[in-house]
């Protein structure tokens, strides 16, 4: 069994969605002051590595917390969109998974301005297609499954579907097999319209 991290470490000075906060953290108490050491880590609730939520863009939309577990388990299928904008090839495969892992390859460019420019994204023709299947959530190695500056609209269309998006994924040139299995936990937060996750692939 090989184990792969997918998650990107939080840190100072990391990426965020251009226009909102960036990270702080610092140290609170000391083991030399204190007897033991406590970061304060301030940060919007889609840094990172990250899951939205429904209620990210929908005022009655589902919460992270309001999922059951299983929402965040499941079996995942990866698909290169570097170099390829269709995906029907892939619906048998599709048929026996809970989750999708786009590869755009821009996973590279993670602390560089390039990162928030000219990604590879879905179509909106592709992710209407792919309402068909009965899938637990899309994940993505890039910013957003929309290009910066947009009305979300793919955001949108996964969202009325009580679907889940994980963003800024990464090491995913690791993964050597078609299909694998998937755990995405997000913080256990109330309300949460999103949230930063450890994201694994068991091989």
């Amino acid at each position: 069994m090989n184990i792969i991290d997918l998650t990107h470490k939080i840190e100072m000075g990391m990426p965020v969605y251009p226009g909102t906060a960036p990270l702080n953290m610092y140290e609170s108490n000391t083991i030399e002051k204190d007897g033991f050491k406590e970061k304060i880590i301030e940060f919007c609730s889609h840094t990172g590595t990250h899951m939205d939520a429904p209620s990210h863009m929908k005022i009655r939309g589902t919460n992270l917390d309001e999922f059951e577990i299983s929402k965040f388990v499941g079996k995942a299928l990866l698909i290169d969109i570097e170099n390829q904008n269709s995906i029907k090839e892939y619906e048998e495969d599709i048929k026996n998974v809970d989750f999708i892992i786009f590869k755009t390859g821009y996973e590279k460019y993670w602390n560089e301005e390039k990162y928030f420019k000219d990604y590879p994204c879905l179509t909106i023709e592709t992710v209407k297609y792919l309402m068909n299947f009965n899938l637990k959530g899309l994940g993505f190695d890039a910013i957003s499954i929309d290009p910066v500056d947009t009305n979300f609209e793919n955001h949108n269309i996964l969202f009325e579907n009580d679907m889940v998006i994980i963003e800024n994924l990464c090491n995913l040139e690791k993964i050597n097999k078609k299909t694998f299995d998937f755990i995405v936990l997000p913080l256990k937060i109330k309300e949460a319209d999103g949230a930063p996750v450890r994201a694994i692939a068991i091989i």
